[in-house]
């Protein structure tokens, strides 16, 4: 849809394969909108995502993408994107605030040297926040009201623990980078590419009117791809400062809402 009116001459059916198509109907204002809407009554079960068995894999669905920047210098960005159905907001004086459809998640705030993570294995595992599915280096509590300070408390809190492991790497598509033409190439031939191409949103746009908290709608609009997420970067950090932190802020909790490898 673009300003909730449906695009004609759309491909049918949309796929992975074709969604590139869009961008001449509309570029970065179209938005892959839901049938049932976002807040439909009662809550469809795609909201809650696909289930995940014991070995950490998301059965039926591929739900990550994983695209690797070789700089050819050492130097290598592996970015790891985590693709939820529905993102639930915060609660800020009784208000619930920043849902939307779609949640194309990934490491953005602080960083961390490997050594400072804590891992299975060989591997980091990240936590990923309740609702909000923000990521972090540790079970607790995040209040995130000041950018790229985490605090144990405050007003915007997360909350993430030791619950359901999930795997990523187990069902993903992955992709090599180039950063000189902005091109993505498969690992394996029959992972779909053009997806990767698209412009618009993957959700919901806005919906118009409605309650406000500081100028945050309760129903935002979806989020752009991962071909938006600075994937050619100079540091870690998307933006300066950049500090890489050699240790966890505060100690972890063994608490049992999910955390990825």
């Amino acid at each position: 849809m673009v300003d909730w009116k449906a695009i004609g001459g759309a491909p049918s059916p949309l796929t992975l394969d074709n969604l590139d198509k869009l961008n001449d109907l509309g570029n970065t204002s179209v938005h892959l909108t839901s049938k049932e809407g976002i807040n439909a009554d009662p809550t469809p079960s795609w909201f809650y995502g696909a289930p995940v068995n014991q070995d950490g894999k998301s059965e039926d669905v591929v739900s990550s993408s994983i695209i690797v920047n070789d700089h050819g210098d050492g130097t290598v960005d592996a970015f790891y994107f985590y693709f939820y159905a529905y993102n639930q907001g915060n609660t800020v004086v009784d208000m619930e605030f920043g849902d939307h459809m779609g949640d194309c998640q990934h490491a953005y705030g602080q960083a961390f040297k490997y050594k400072a993570t804590e891992k299975k294995g060989k591997r980091p595992i990240a936590y990923s926040g309740k609702g909000t599915h923000a990521n972090y280096a540790i079970a607790g509590n995040h209040d995130h009201a000041i950018p790229h300070l985490n605090l144990p408390f405050g007003f915007v809190v997360d909350t993430t623990d030791q619950g359901t492991l999930w795997d990523p790497t187990m069902s993903t598509y992955a992709y090599s980078y180039n950063a000189a033409d902005e091109t993505f190439k498969p690992y394996d031939s029959n992972f779909p590419v053009n997806w990767l191409y698209f412009n618009g949103q993957w959700g919901d746009d806005a919906l118009p009117g409605g309650p406000e908290l500081f100028g945050q709608k309760k129903y935002a609009e979806g989020p752009n791809g991962p071909k938006f997420k600075k994937l050619s970067r100079t540091k870690v950090c998307p933006d300066d400062p950049c500090v890489e932190l050699p240790f966890r802020i505060w100690s972890t909790v063994n608490s049992t809402t999910s955390a990825t490898l």
